[in-house]
Order: C-alpha cells, then structure tokens, then sequence
C-alpha cells in the first residue's frame, strides 16, 4: 500500500493538482478582496448604499424593527436571511466574471504565442534554379 502511495504522489498530475490548489487558495483571497474592497463599493456608489446582507424576515422569536441580522441571530430568533443569500449571488457573478475575463486573457495570450510559435519564417526570395543558369550560359555561348 505504501509503494501504491508512493506511486500515486510522484504522478505528475498530482502534483499538478497540488499545485492548483494552493494557488487556487491564494487566488480566492486576491478575489475576495478585489470584490469586497474594489468592486462592491463601486456598485454600491450606483444603487446608492444598498447592501442586502440585513434584509431578513423574522420566522420566530421577537425581534425590534431595524435590527441588524447579527443582532436578530443573537437574540436566538430564527431568520430567514434572504438579503446575505442576494448578496452571496452577487458575489459568486461578479467573481464568475472576473475569473472569466482572467481565463479570456489567459486564453487569448496562449493563442499568440502559439500563432507566432506556428507562424511559417519568410523565405528568401526564390533566384533563378540551376537549370535557368544553366539555359542562360548556353544561350550566351550561342549568340556569342
């Protein structure tokens, strides 16, 4: 079992996979922060301020109008938080653009380098073969 695990791990796909995660963990802590520092204040100058996260319904337990989600959570009453739910969509879409955008120019810089990778060298301008030089002599040692 151990050399089977061996096996498994020297795998260059593995480590590949290995690779992608840790990247991918410090890839979503830059996205996370580009929407919530960079993006969400950007919208929220647009839709004035709006930010759903309280937006929330009381299902039991009382709880005072204007009351923050956290607070109503605290107080043990039972909510059905359908603003962070909204905002939790949001996110996931602006961050599914952004990653599409990065795949985009990714995709688009893979394509010139293999455009100009596959592009055929110019040739040299083609001169006479040896068989015209050839013709050319014999023709100048006739007329001559």
């Amino acid at each position: 079992m151990i050399k089977e695990f061996k096996d498994f791990i020297a795998k260059g796909n593995v480590m590949d996979m290995a690779v992608g995660i840790i990247i991918g963990a410090a890839f979503t802590a830059i996205v996370k922060s580009m929407v919530a520092d960079l993006i969400n204040p950007i919208i929220g100058l647009f839709t004035g301020g709006v930010d759903f996260t309280n937006n929330y319904a009381v299902l039991s337990g009382d709880v005072a109008a204007g009351t923050s989600l956290d607070a109503a959570r605290e107080a043990g009453a039972s909510v059905f938080a359908y603003g962070s739910f909204i905002m939790a969509v949001i996110n996931f879409l602006i961050i599914a653009f952004v990653v599409f955008m990065l795949i985009r120019m990714v995709n688009k810089a893979k394509d010139a380098a293999t455009k100009a990778e596959e592009a055929p060298a110019e040739e040299a301008p083609a001169g006479p073969s040896e068989l015209d030089v050839l013709l050319e002599i014999r023709d100048a040692l006739n007329k001559g």
